[in-house]
């Protein structure tokens, strides 16, 4: 199709100028070149000869609507594009207000769903603590001391017999002399134990009937049993998901050895060998406290086991039997009759086992307040060490209820730096022993002839060098 140079519309008499080429409506271009004679694209002289006609199929073109060629027309088509515009616009929006509605009821029904869940969760817990202490009240017959009579009974044959044993003032023959630990050094190392990552051990014990083997428990959450003789892992018991705290062993004689773990998962396992395989397997999971397990104690009677927790609580276990009573971290006396628990505000507190009552309570006097997370007994039972500042140790006199010593470790004392031994009465400081760098745990070998701990992922030992 054809515009006309100068109207710009088809044409319907069609001329092409064969001076520019260009189209015009006939009519239109004999007009210009009568009023002046030029091309009114190029500017050049035309006249009419100039003009060519052209022959189009159809002759005429089609007239332009209406719709297109008017204002009133354009301004119609116009307002009718803006309506159907707003309208639209409306429609979305009706859509957006009705989808915030749905949006706002789902968020209240949520949030209703999950009041109602926690509120259950609540009755749960309730329910099963109250259920707990039903069945602890139904499953033992308590004797009139709060615990059973049995029991009780076992508590006080140990005490007369371990309490006679320790009245004795001399030390028993063969056991190591002030002067012998006065000259340990490293004498052994038993290297890579447990997972590089993440590293270390963090409690240690040894076997009393065996004195070869020993247990440790790692950050890697894993208890190894190993035996020294043989350098061999004999059992690597994996069962707790964070990091093991304490690890011991229940040894009674008759009965089959236990290993006890207290871990960081709130739990603690009981591992028992197969009567078919001999291999150590888990035979019960405790699950009494509601925070990290920070004690673990074997009562001398080896029938009777002790947990504390950072929940401020600790469990006696003897079968099913459980008594809670507060404060963290533990200890038995060596006949077994109190129980010592350490606090996080510098108090000490002593338990009468077969009653729970409060037996003592020793607080140091001017000591800024801390947590007391390791305690030890005398042999005799008669002196309490425990830290009385983050620099000092306190000997306690558990007759007289006071401090009868303390001991002062130096401003630049570090806890867990190497190792101290301090000779009784006297608090002469024997030997230092700084092999191997921070130290996790420690434990007396046998006789007293060597010290075993616990530093990054080894086991060493120190005694009289060969």
């Amino acid at each position: 199709m054809f515009f006309c140079a100068i109207s710009g519309e088809p044409p319907q008499e069609p001329v092409v100028s064969s001076k520019s080429g260009k189209v015009f409506e006939k009519r239109l271009i004999l007009k210009y070149i009568h009023e002046n004679g030029t091309d009114p694209t190029t500017g050049k002289k035309l006249e009419e000869s100039d003009l060519i006609t052209i022959k189009a199929s159809p002759e005429n073109a089609a007239p332009r609507p209406p719709s297109h060629t008017s204002i009133p027309a354009l301004l119609q088509l116009l307002q009718n594009e803006w309506d159907a515009l707003v309208l639209s616009t409306h429609s979305l929006e009706q859509k957006y207000n009705s989808t915030r509605q749905e949006l706002s009821y789902s968020l209240y029904a949520q949030d209703a769903a999950q009041r109602v869940v926690a509120r259950l969760i609540r009755e749960r817990d309730a329910a099963r603590e109250a259920l707990s202490n039903v069945q602890a009240s139904m499953d033992v017959e308590m004797g009139e001391s709060g615990l059973p009579a049995d029991v009780v009974t076992q508590i006080d044959e140990t005490h007369k017999t371990l309490s006679a044993a320790r009245k004795k003032k001399k030390p028993p023959t063969g056991y190591a002399s002030t002067a012998e630990v006065k000259s340990f050094t490293a004498t052994h190392t038993i290297p890579s134990l447990h997972s590089a990552s993440p590293a270390g051990i963090t409690s240690l014990a040894l076997s009393k009937t065996n004195p070869s083997q020993f247990l440790t428990g790692g950050n890697d959450h894993i208890v190894q049993l190993y035996d020294r003789s043989t350098d061999k892992v004999l059992a690597s018991l994996r069962g707790h998901s964070k990091k093991v705290n304490h690890v011991a062993f229940r040894e009674k004689e008759g009965d089959s050895t236990l290993i006890l773990s207290a871990g960081a998962d709130k739990i603690a396992k009981v591992w028992g060998q197969d009567s078919g395989s001999g291999e150590y397997i888990p035979k019960a999971t405790i699950r009494s406290h509601k925070a990290e397990l920070t004690g673990l104690v074997v009562h001398p009677t080896q029938t009777i086991f002790g947990l504390s927790s950072a929940d401020k609580t600790y469990s006696l276990f003897s079968a099913l039997h459980l008594r809670k009573i507060l404060s963290p971290p533990s200890l038995f006396t060596p006949d077994g009759t109190l129980f010592a628990l350490g606090t996080p505000n510098s108090t000490i507190h002593i338990y009468d086992v077969r009653t729970g009552a409060i037996a003592a309570s020793l607080t140091p006097p001017d000591a800024t307040p801390f947590t007391v997370n390791t305690l030890s007994f005398s042999e005799n039972g008669y002196h309490l060490a425990a830290p009385s500042s983050h620099s000092t140790v306190a000997i306690w006199d558990l007759r007289h209820e006071k401090a009868a010593a303390s001991i002062g470790l130096g401003d630049d004392f570090k806890i867990n730096k190497g190792a101290r031994v301090f000779a009784n009465k006297s608090w002469e400081e024997l030997v230092r022993l700084e092999e191997g760098g921070e130290v996790s745990d420690l434990a007396w070998g046998e006789q007293g002839k060597e010290i075993w701990g616990a530093t990054g992922r080894e086991v060493r030992i120190w005694g009289i060098a060969a």
